[in-house]
Formats: C-alpha cells, structure tokens, sequence
C-alpha cells in the first residue's frame, strides 16, 4: 500500500513534469532500494499513517523529500479545506506548520486558521538535506524560519546527497595554490590571457560555431573585462552588456526575448524541440528569483553556488541570442565574487566539457536531467503553424499551449545533478586543463631562453620559431627560412633546432 507523497499523488492524479522520486508504501520489513535515481522505501506496519491528507503529507515531509513542483500542483487541486483542518487539529504540530506556511508561501493564499502562538522555530525545510539561504527570514505568522533559497517565482533546490556533499568538499582555493607551488604565480598568472580565449573558443564550440574568430575574440574580450566585476550581473542592463560584448553591438538578437523560444536543432524535414523555455512574460519574475536565490546563498558552497545560478539561468533563457555563452560566463563570474577564485583567473570549464566524449556527454545528459522530463510531460502541446513577428522582432512559427502549466516545473528545478556535474568539470578543469597549460608554458618559455642563447631575437619572433619547429617535426620549413634568412646559415639553423628541440625533450625525460 503507497503511503506519503505518492499516496496523495495518486489519490488527487497529481502528474509533476519531475516526477517524485522516493515512493514509499507499507509492507512487512523496513527495506531501502535505489536504482536510476529513483528510490523505493518499504515500512513495516508500525508506520502506516492515517488515510487523509494529513497522515500521508506528515509521512512525507519526516520520510521523504521536498518537491515544490508537486506540492504547488497538490495545493491547487486540493484547495485550503484539508490544510485549514489538520492546523486546527494540530494547530503547534511541527508538520502541520510547515505543511501550512508551504501552503501559503507557494499559492499566496491565506488559510482560515489562527496563527500558532507557541513552540520553538522550526525550519521551513532541513538545511542539513538541503541548500538553503544563509540568513534565515522569521515568519511569526508559523512560528517557521523561511531558509528557502529562492522566491515563489523561482526557487531551485539542490539535495545535500553523500555524493553532493563529497563534491563539494573540493578546495578550489587549496587546488589553485597547489598549482602556484607547483609552477609559480606568475605562470598561472601568464596563462590567464591564454585561458580566457581557450575558454571562449571551446564555448563556442559548445554551440557548434567553432569558426567564429571575431565572436570568439570577443567572449574573450567579455569574460577579461566582466568576469567578476559587474556588482549585478543578473541585471537587465548587465546582461545586455554581457551579450552586446559577445554578439557585437550590430546583432539582430539583442536584449531580453519577447517571444516564444524552443532549444533544438533543424533538419531538412523539420525542427526537432529538446526545450521550451518559459513564456516570455514570465521571464522578470523567473529572473528576479534567480536573483534572490544569488542574494539569500551567498556565504554558501560556491561551487553549488554557480550551478544554479549558470543551469538556472540557461533554463529561464531570457535572452533572444547567447544564452548558452552567458550561462558558462556565469559559473566563472560567480566563483570570483564568491572569493573561490582570484580575480583575474579564468577557469576554462568550456574547454573541460569539449575535452572528451565523457564531459560533452555529460553536459547534454545534465541539461536532460530537467529538460527530457519537461518535454516528455508536454511532447504533444508545441506546433509550428504560422510567422509571426514578436515585438522585439523575432520571426517565429512556434506555439506551445501549456505555458501555465508548465510554470510549476519552470519555478522549481531540482539541480542537485547540475551540482554534481559542475563540481567535476572545475574539479578536472583545475587539476587537468590548468595544470597543463602550466606546463606547456614552462617548455614554451625554457624553449624560448635556449634558442636565445643561440641568436638574440624579440619574443615574437622565437615564438614563430618554436611553434613552426613543433609543428613541422624540427624541420626548418621554406615559409620560415623565407621569414627569417638568417636560418639559410646550416649550423646556425642547427644549433637553432637543437635548443628547441632539448627544451621539450627535457620535459618529456
């Protein structure tokens, strides 16, 4: 017999775009079974609830988990009269409080009951389960301390699992200064430039225009200036700034959308949906609850931190054009305000996610986590039927008809995988893509001081020299004797050869 949150499901044929993923029901011996994400929990009879609301949502709340997506949808359908009744039969019991300012909190609703005028606080939802806000919000009113991390109109949560918790106890700070002990400061501090445009150009690989030299100077140029240093960056007007940098300030595509948006890609026959992003009306509030959720963590795990805040965004899709760039913009910009990162040094997570199948993979299967579920619940309520020209000029021939339901999933992501996939990406990012740059450096400048004590030449010049030697097999190629002459003189050219060649031989040794 299903018991809790499933029980309710059922009886009131509540079907969440997430759906709920602990189903608990009564049988003989206490038995716990994970597979795929979802978890089946058996109770022996002593557990069994009362059959009413109130019995299987207090079951929920002690033994399951928080799901704000189907609760919204739960208080809705069922309306005030079930809540009024248990707050009156238990008007200081901790799960009647918490079912009750739940209540309220997600629908504005007020229900017809006194306020609770004795017992401690008590926590909206547990802190030690779950991210919540560092500064807590009193509501007299239940006698709750509001720790939620975000407003009614956005509000992601994040489960602090054992594989959470584990990594995030990666020392970002601890990692980098390994590196400086390792190489030096001013190493890491000369393959910034370089990592900040190996970061541009692999997001824009991300998004598959790998050929856009100009687009990727310019997100280099971006993420230099911006990273870290806008006081707002969720803001309208930072946000506009940010895009402007990356499109160019001449692009069509400019500015918070005013229309309908799907995430797919076009075949000859047809478009192919993987996303619909919210309706456009909808995106200020979304938006302004990404911003209280940045506001209310801060002081939180930053690594967490800058999932949300970059899948969230992403999610939300305010922009007409490079959403994608500003959502991997937004992991880097966070981790410097947060203090995880020095100013100045740019994580190229871009470049971990394009460096292997394995991380390509698993960023699709991440955005999936939330997107295929959307679109499994809503795959027949989107059509292309006739243009039409938005307000803020966008041609479009989408229609979805669901925008209103689909508001409770919009509102309350579950990102606990989006947490765990950034994690390993910086993890790997720091200890792998930085660490060889760093190296790579070091040969390129112990090359560089041993072709000069064969021949005195400007930087860029022995660095022409190097790179072609490298790519050419130690060969002196004829466009190089032609750039420089002086490599006509054979034991010159020679001695030239050798002392590049000795300075990444070293290394290999």
């Amino acid at each position: 017999m299903l018991v809790g949150f499933s029980a309710l499901r059922e009886r009131y044929a509540i079907n969440p775009a997430q759906p709920l993923r602990v189903k608990s029901a009564i049988g003989t011996v206490r038995s716990h079974h994970e597979s795929q994400g979802q978890v089946e929990n058996h109770y022996p009879p002593g557990y069994q609830p009362e059959d009413d609301f109130a019995g299987h949502f207090a079951f929920g709340l002690k033994y399951e988990e928080i799901h704000l997506e189907f609760f919204a949808r739960l208080f809705t359908a069922v309306g005030p009269e079930p809540l009024e009744a248990w707050c009156r039969q238990e008007p200081f019991g901790q799960y009647a409080r918490r079912a009750g300012f739940l209540y309220e909190w997600l629908t504005g609703n007020t229900l017809q009951v006194p306020d609770v005028t004795n017992g401690g606080y008590i926590e909206a939802i547990s802190s030690k389960t779950y991210l919540t806000r560092t500064t807590v919000k009193r509501v007299r009113r239940w006698r709750i301390n509001d720790n939620l991390p975000g407003t009614v109109d956005f509000c992601p949560l994040v489960r602090r699992t054992a594989a959470v918790e584990q990594a995030l106890t990666f020392d970002l700070n601890e990692a980098l200064n390994d590196l400086d002990s390792a190489f030096g400061a001013d190493i890491l501090m000369r393959t910034a430039s370089w990592l900040t445009f190996k970061e541009s150009r692999a997001s824009f690989l991300i998004e598959k225009e790998s050929d856009q030299g100009d687009r990727i100077q310019r997100f280099a140029h971006v993420i230099a200036q911006y990273c870290g240093q806008l006081d707002d960056p969720l803001s309208d007007s930072s946000l506009h700034t940010i895009q402007q940098g990356i499109l160019g300030q001449d692009a069509l595509g400019l500015g918070l959308r005013r229309s309908p948006v799907f995430v797919g890609q076009s075949t000859m026959r047809e478009d192919i949906v993987h996303y619909i992003a919210p309706h456009y009306d909808d995106v200020p509030r979304f938006m302004q609850g990404l911003k209280a959720f940045d506001l209310a963590t801060r002081g939180a795990a930053p690594l967490a931190r800058a999932a949300v805040i970059a899948f969230g965004f992403v999610y939300i899709h305010p922009m007409r054009d490079g959403n994608g760039r500003i959502h991997r913009f937004l992991i880097n910009d966070t981790l410097i305000r947060d203090g995880a990162i020095p100013d100045g040094v740019i994580l190229p997570v871009s470049a971990t996610i394009t460096s292997s199948m394995d991380f390509r993979v698993g960023y699709d299967r991440t955005l999936d986590v939330f997107s295929k579920r959307l679109m499994r619940r809503y795959a027949g309520c989107y059509r292309f039927g006739e243009l039409k020209t938005y307000e803020d000029g966008t041609l479009s021939n989408f229609s979805f008809s669901d925008y209103e339901d689909a508001r409770f999933a919009w509102r309350y992501p579950d990102l606990t995988e989006h947490v765990l996939y950034t994690c390993k990406v910086i993890e790997h990012t720091v200890r792998k893509e930085m660490a060889d740059e760093a190296r790579v450096l070091v040969i390129f400048q112990r090359a560089q001081q041993r072709l000069k004590e064969v021949i005195e030449m400007p930087d860029q010049d022995a660095s022409r020299i190097i790179r072609s030697l490298k790519e050419n097999g130690w060969q002196i190629s004829g466009k190089l004797k032609k750039a420089f002459p002086v490599l006509d003189d054979a034991t010159l050219s020679g001695r030239i050869v050798e002392a590049v060649r000795s300075a990444f031989e070293t290394q290999a040794d």
